[in-house]
């Protein structure tokens, strides 16, 4: 990682832009500890990848809490057909299951 200052980084911006495209981080030491960070547009898209699998194993772990401790539903195709149409009004079972939540 390499760190610089605004004005270092003005004047040798191509410099750093080459840094960050090798895959070097660019820290830009900023007051108040705001510091920003400069990576490759590829760094990025890996960054935000991993960032959305994380979220995503997070819904995962929590559906499966939910699983174990018995605070699921189960539906049949027909009922969850039915959850399409405009005019749809839960079930005696969705309602029971929602106010067992609120619990």
């Amino acid at each position: 990682m390499i760190a610089t200052k605004p004005l270092d980084l003005r004047s040798n911006l191509k410099k750093y832009m080459d840094y960050a495209f090798r895959g070097e981080p660019v820290v830009i030491a900023r007051p108040k500890n705001e510091n920003v960070v400069i990576v490759s547009e590829k760094e990025y898209n890996e960054l935000q990848k991993a960032k959305k699998n994380a979220e995503y194993l997070a819904k995962l772990d929590k559906s499966y809490e939910e699983l174990k401790s018995g605070r699921t539903i189960t539906l049949s195709m027909e009922e969850l057909e039915a959850m399409e149409a405009d005019d749809y009004k839960p079930i005696e079972k969705i309602l029971a299951f929602k106010n067992n939540e609120r619990k």
